[in-house]
């Protein structure tokens, strides 16, 4: 619950300078209506508009950066978003790093060959300097991959953002990702126990319009088919004997392994050219090929050569996928570094008692009282000496470290404050002192 008192500082301090109670007003009923969403795990667009205004520019702009010298990362921010909403839901646990007696998602098989970790890293650390404790890095993965898909000639879209992270990532997880050799039935299957439809097995499949894929992926449909000794059937002849001109024959001994563009129209560009080259079958993995050669997906297949239809379509489909199993205050968190879960931390220590509170050498300790002390007086009492039956002194504890607190349920409608500007039909009246701060 870390962020949710953060925020709510956040927004009451922000509110605090603003001169007019009426932008004192709204700011307080946008925070509040902001930490409502997000401690029930929904999450909405502009999520941190009033707590870290600046988070979308600085994510874009480090995305921006990466791909002037590396264009190939928004590919590589695309593949890390699905790999980690498809397991476990949107929580960034994609990105967490082995411990001692752990193996994370990242180290399983499908997941070895994923790239963008260190830009993450980046963008974190600038957030953390701007508004320590704020940003999750579900939400970083989220802003960070559209912003990739418009450098890339895609559609530019909203995120709804208030992803907490996850605090589990098991390489085992990651067993329910769809292989590259899945035939519709295989590939349905795993995206329906998601959540998914066939519509976004085929639109979130057109995402391969840019990127590639190492040879190890698809050599056998080259040389030794289903163990046929053969090429796949449904590869266009002409691509075959390219391809073969680039990836080596695995029984060779050859351990290179090449990549190649999954689009081999065009390419870089995310269009809807890769749906073009299905029908052409030129498709490079087995997964991409069967939708043009399935009766349930070819149909789809023929639409999404449109791209009037494609980006609606994938729109819709990358939305419903950034939605999957979020996790809330209770089951996620925000984490400071996002390769690690964030340590627990111990309650703080108390302080000693003063050495007026505390009792003479070799004086008897405090007996307890014969009744309930009193509820807390509203003037000092003097000091009691040793054994003289007063109850003890409980030790101060220091304002600086509050208590853990749960985020309380905030009743409506709210304690909204007067309104001061001469707007008829509100009165003019002086601004009350600000009642959502938690910690005065």
């Amino acid at each position: 619950m870390g962020r949710s008192w953060q925020n709510m500082n956040h927004c009451t301090r922000a509110g605090g300078r603003t001169p007019a109670t009426l932008a004192l007003l709204l700011s307080v009923v946008s925070c509040v209506a902001e930490l409502a969403w997000h401690v029930e795990g929904v999450t909405i667009v502009g999520f941190y508009s009033a707590t870290c205004p600046k988070a979308e520019t600085i994510i874009q702009q480090e995305v921006q950066s990466r791909f002037n010298s590396d264009p190939t990362i928004s590919a590589a921010l695309l593949r890390m978003f699905f790999h980690d909403c498809f397991v476990q839901g949107c929580d960034a646990s994609i990105l967490i790093d082995p411990t001692p007696g752990n193996t994370p998602e990242k180290q399983s098989g499908p997941n070895l060959t994923l790239r963008g970790f260190d830009l993450i890293d980046a963008i974190k650390s600038k957030l953390e300097a701007e508004c320590p404790g704020i940003v999750s890095c579900a939400d970083i993965i989220a802003i960070a991959t559209r912003d990739a898909v418009a450098l890339v000639g895609g559609p530019s879209y909203e995120v709804k953002t208030g992803r907490f992270d996850g605090k589990r990532s098991r390489s085992s997880d990651a067993n329910i990702l769809p292989s590259p050799d899945s035939d519709v039935d295989q590939a349905s299957s795993a995206f329906a126990s998601q959540g998914l439809s066939l519509d976004d097995l085929v639109v979130l499949l057109g995402a391969h319009t840019t990127g590639f894929a190492r040879c190890g992926f698809f050599s056998d449909r080259l040389y030794d088919f289903q163990g046929t000794g053969q090429p796949d059937p449904t590869m266009n002849p002409a691509l075959v004997s390219r391809l073969k001109g680039v990836c080596p024959d695995p029984a060779s001994g050859n351990s290179s392994d090449p990549t190649v563009f999954l689009d081999q129209g065009t390419r870089d560009a995310f269009d809807s050219s890769f749906y073009s080259q299905l029908q052409k079958h030129n498709g490079i993995l087995r997964i991409d090929q069967v939708l043009q050669d399935d009766s349930r997906t070819s149909p789809l297949v023929s639409r999404f050569t449109e791209t009037d239809a494609f980006f609606p379509a994938f729109i819709s489909s990358i939305t419903t996928l950034g939605a999957l199993n979020l996790k809330t205050a209770e089951t996620g968190e925000i984490r400071l570094d996002c390769r690690r879960v964030n340590p627990t931390t111990p309650n703080p220590p108390a302080i000693p008692p003063s050495p007026a509170q505390a009792p003479a050498s070799g004086a008897p300790p405090p007996r307890k009282p014969s009744s309930p002390p009193p509820s807390r007086p509203t003037t000092t009492a003097p000091a009691q000496p040793p054994g003289s039956g007063s109850p003890p002194v409980k030790p101060h504890k220091s304002p600086s470290s509050p208590p853990p607190r749960r985020f309380p349920r905030l009743p409506l409608p709210l304690p909204l404050p007067p309104l001061p500007l001469p707007l008829p039909p509100f009165r003019r009246l002086s601004p009350p002192a600000n009642p959502f701060n938690p910690f005065p």
